[in-house]
């Protein structure tokens, strides 16, 4: 709460309430001046960047409304972030909340459960820093995407080890433990933390607030079926599935890949007056990384890809 009370309020804010003063010196609290100064950033143009790109939105619409994320193309923008966050639930991931008693299930005994559950928290950090320099070094598209591929890799094969008969403590069941501990630190690489990035990037920044809440209130709402589900599936006196629960969630994860291949842009390398100009020009999400656009002209090409094009965020060509 100390942390929050101290804390400047966003440029943004005070952009949208005309108080461009206020914009710059609360971007200069956020802004390390002896780095600026080496990157060739400027304050003043930044704020100036900012104007134009409220702007520009102001234009597409003046209001900034919950109804408005329901309208035009921020209906599409509201879609990407809510389901965003609602995949960041449903690719299995609530097997992580109940590895341990899962580990059980699949056949460890009550210490040796214990003892992977660890192992698979400690990688998850591990996963999570290193999150900080694979987004610098490839888009996020392209992390989401790979991530929803090998995750699913992995629920199939959790699913599959779980055919056999596994005895107390037997091979079957730390291998199991092993997949499900991969599947830990490949989650907590990509879809876990690209997840906060994708959803402040690609709404709108008149309607950031308002698309941040709506999507969290999806996410609660997958997280509370996702909690009543999953202890149903892996206890046995309930439906009792077990290790073969790995095929349902395969199964939903395919599901959201598809999507995720389909439906997410690639926001990397883009000003939000960028990204603006893309969702109005109802750019295909797999040619965001490539098409040329210029936010500060009415004159917007169309997506011309020729081969030696940049890839589409999936190492292909588009």
């Amino acid at each position: 709460m100390i942390g929050v009370l101290f804390a400047p309020e966003s440029p943004w804010f005070h952009v949208r309430k005309g108080n461009v003063q206020e914009a710059k010196r609360s971007l200069a609290r956020l802004t390390s001046s002896q780095n600026a100064e080496r990157a060739g950033f400027s304050i003043d143009n930044t704020v100036a960047m900012m104007i134009h790109t409220n702007e520009l939105e102001k234009q597409g619409s003046s209001e900034a409304s919950y109804k408005q994320c329901f309208k035009g193309i921020d209906l599409r923008r509201t879609e990407i972030v809510c389901l965003v966050m609602l995949i960041q639930t449903a690719c299995g991931s609530g097997l992580i909340g109940f590895s341990i008693y899962f580990f059980q299930q699949a056949g460890l005994t009550t210490n040796g459960a214990f003892k992977i559950g660890m192992v698979q928290y400690a990688l998850g950090a591990v996963g999570t820093m290193l999150s900080w320099f694979t987004m610098n070094w490839w888009g996020r598209r392209t992390i989401y995407c790979w991530g929803l591929f090998i995750l699913f890799t992995l629920l199939l094969i959790v699913g599959f080890l779980g055919l056999p008969t596994s005895s107390e403590n037997g091979p079957l069941g730390w291998a199991i433990g092993g997949v499900l501990v991969a599947y830990t630190f490949v989650y907590d690489l990509s879809i876990g933390p690209v997840c906060y990035s994708l959803v402040s990037e690609l709404s709108s920044t008149r309607l950031k607030a308002k698309s941040i809440v709506l999507a969290r209130i999806v996410y609660n709402l997958a997280s509370l079926i996702n909690n009543i589900l999953t202890p149903q599936m892996i206890s046995p006196g309930a439906w009792n599935w077990g290790p073969k629960t790995g095929f349902f969630w395969a199964g939903v994860c395919g599901f959201c890949f598809t999507w995720a291949y389909f439906r997410l842009p690639e926001p990397k390398g883009r000003t939000y007056g960028e990204l603006d100009v893309l969702f109005e020009n109802k750019v295909p999400a797999r040619k965001f990384a490539v098409t040329p656009i210029d936010q500060y002209s009415s004159n917007y090409p169309k997506p011309v890809v020729d081969g030696s094009s940049p890839t589409d965020g999936m190492g292909k060509r588009s």
